[in-house]
């Protein structure tokens, strides 16, 4: 008689959906660690900041491509990704902006780009600070994320 196999389930969920990325398809999203990790000039929970323009199913398929390398990082048992959105301005990807400044404003903090982002090694700023967002309020999420 051939052995049956043991069935068990785990504790923790594997993906978790809530409703806060449902009203806007153009955002930014962080994917932030449950430990910090080790940057350049300093230490972080943030992994990646991404955007999109197609609302939540991005940002599940981003998710579900990054998490292989970030749970790979030492110590890293799991991470989130957290949505921001701006208000929005006629013939401006606004979105695209925030990124921008996001990744300017944590370089800057850091000394480097988030661990899994490939774009924005040599990023240089134009006018996201001058026109469109204030310094120390993009500064101020980074430090809320991290």
């Amino acid at each position: 008689m051939k052995r049956r196999l043991t069935v068990s389930l785990k504790r923790d969920p594997a993906i978790t959906a809530s409703r806060v990325g449902l009203g806007k398809e153009k955002l930014v999203y962080v994917l932030v660690a449950d430990k910090r990790l080790r940057y350049a000039e300093g230490k972080s929970r943030i992994a990646y900041i991404g955007t999109t323009q197609n609302g939540t199913s991005r940002i599940a398929s981003s998710v579900a491509a990054r998490a292989p390398e970030i749970l790979a990082i030492r110590g890293v048992r799991s991470f989130e990704a957290r949505v921001l959105t701006c208000t929005p301005r006629r013939n401006v990807k606004t979105w695209r902006v925030l990124e921008r400044a996001l990744l300017l404003a944590f370089r800057e903090e850091f000394g480097e780009i988030p661990w899994c982002n490939l774009q924005g090694k040599r990023i240089r700023e134009r006018d996201e600070f001058e026109r469109y967002f204030r310094r120390a309020r993009i500064s101020g999420l980074i430090h809320d994320l991290s």
